[in-house]
């Protein structure tokens, strides 16, 4: 018996939502099968946020000039450790965000909930917070020999 294009009935797009929830939920559950893959999968997470969010590109451009000017500078290894990991905790928490807002926009469905915006502003606090926070720490290590530098 075989099937003619009359036969076949297009989806809804109930349907069609229905069966890309599934396809992604099970996607979502899968377990990476090794370290590798692991790695490959948390590259993904740091690829989306950089090409989809412009804090995120706005912070490692940021973190790659205050390391950049620490070595440039001479500070010693742990002026230069100490930057690096605000920086890399700017960024942490910039991915945190990214996929608690993903998370929340998922569960409202871009319906307005009032505990989604609390999520999401709590969220973003936590971002501003950590880049005040390295801001402060780049400037208390950075300024002073760079300030020397510039009046030799």
């Amino acid at each position: 018996m075989s099937t003619s294009r009359e036969d076949i009935q297009p989806i809804s797009q109930t349907q069609l939502q229905d069966l890309t929830a599934r396809v992604d939920r099970t996607l979502s559950l899968q377990v990476a099968s090794n370290l590798f893959v692991s790695f490959k999968y948390a590259w993904q997470g740091i690829s989306y946020a950089f090409r989809t969010q412009r804090n995120f590109r706005v912070h490692v451009s940021i973190g790659t000039l205050a390391i950049s000017l620490a070595i440039w500078l001479h500070l010693g290894a742990i002026e230069i450790s100490v930057i690096s990991l605000t920086c890399g905790a700017v960024l942490t928490m910039e991915l945190i965000n990214t996929a608690l807002e993903s998370v929340v926009d998922l569960t409202v469905q871009q319906t307005y909930h009032e505990l989604a915006k609390i999520a999401k502003d709590c969220a973003a606090a936590a971002v501003l917070i950590s880049a005040l926070i390295a801001l402060l720490i780049a400037t208390c290590l950075l300024f002073p020999p760079l300030w020397a530098a510039l009046q030799a």
